[in-house]
């Protein structure tokens, strides 16, 4: 069942024990795929690792942390039509990447497909597929599922070609909610983004995590991505309504600050995104306001 079409691109930072894990896992499928690991300057020894223990995964060594642009780093290195991307704690089932690439081949508009997640051990879905499988957002009638308005990263499948188009993953974003903005950017280049639930992803969280930071970074992005693609009275109200249901505490302060502090930048970049992909965002601001999932509150 070797198949060449998608390559598995991994970003890890001093996560040495799950990465090994998650590489293991990958070596396992059928498909398999050949895999990239960009290694964001980790310090405890996780790039000699991996070169001793997989010698088969290609590993990029920056020397710094990257955050997400790590990805766009590897995407570079990639010879496939299709990227799958991966956490370092989270792993592609056995068959998934190939169903990925059909329905990628299957459908020329299509730019991504975003998989079940499992959450490990105990086997459940995560919160957010109950989202992803009731979205809201409207889709041509040949979508093999529905039509999505973002993705997430370690759950998604996208055309190389595609991702390169759109710019990537903004270096300013690092990480968390990090996908929203070049989503909107897909689906401003006209491609469609699809959940398929017949698909699976594994993910087993680190404990290796500042939850606090990366809540910051979330809200923080929300609010970037919000001033940089939306019109002004919806970014306006996303503004306020995130004001009002953000926990009120030291980090939601932080990432209204620094958000605050990028004005120049985020003015200087703005585009506002087509109106027939603004009215897709429009649809999700109710199920966005009772969200479970960790996308929306970072």
């Amino acid at each position: 069942m070797t198949d060449s079409r998608t390559t598995v691109v991994v970003i890890t930072h001093n996560r040495r024990r799950e990465l090994l894990r998650t590489l293991d896992r990958l070596a396992e499928l059928p498909e398999n795929p050949p895999v990239i690991v960009t290694d964001n300057g980790s310090t405890d020894g996780t790039a000699d690792a991996v070169a001793r223990h997989h010698p088969r995964v290609r590993l990029l060594r920056p020397g710094r942390n990257l955050g997400a642009v790590g990805r766009n780093l590897a995407v570079r290195q990639a010879g496939t039509p299709y990227i799958a991307f991966c956490d370092d704690d989270s792993w592609w089932a056995p068959g998934s990447l190939a169903g990925a690439g059909d329905l990628l081949d299957r459908h020329p508009a299509l730019g991504s497909v975003t998989a079940r997640i499992v959450v490990e051990p105990d086997g459940t879905d995560d919160p957010i597929v109950e989202e992803l499988r009731d979205s809201p957002v409207p889709g041509p009638a040949w979508l093999p599922g529905p039509a999505l308005a973002s993705f997430l990263a370690a759950a998604t499948v996208l055309r190389a070609d595609a991702f390169r188009t759109a710019g990537g993953f903004h270096p300013r974003l690092w990480l968390g909610g990090e996908e929203e903005l070049l989503a909107a950017d897909l689906a401003a280049d006209g491609w469609w983004l699809t959940y398929a639930g017949h698909l699976t992803v594994h993910h087993q969280p680190s404990r290796a995590r500042d939850a606090t930071l990366r809540r910051t970074h979330g809200i923080r992005n929300t609010l970037w991505f919000t001033w940089l693609r939306r019109p002004v009275g919806p970014a306006l109200r996303r503004t306020v309504g995130l004001a009002r249901t953000v926990p009120r505490d030291t980090a939601s302060l932080r990432a209204f600050a620094e958000a605050a502090a990028a004005l120049p930048w985020v003015l200087r970049e703005r585009r506002v995104l087509p109106h027939e992909v603004e009215s897709r965002l429009r649809l999700l601001e109710p199920s966005q306001r009772g969200s479970k999932a960790r996308r929306y509150t970072g």
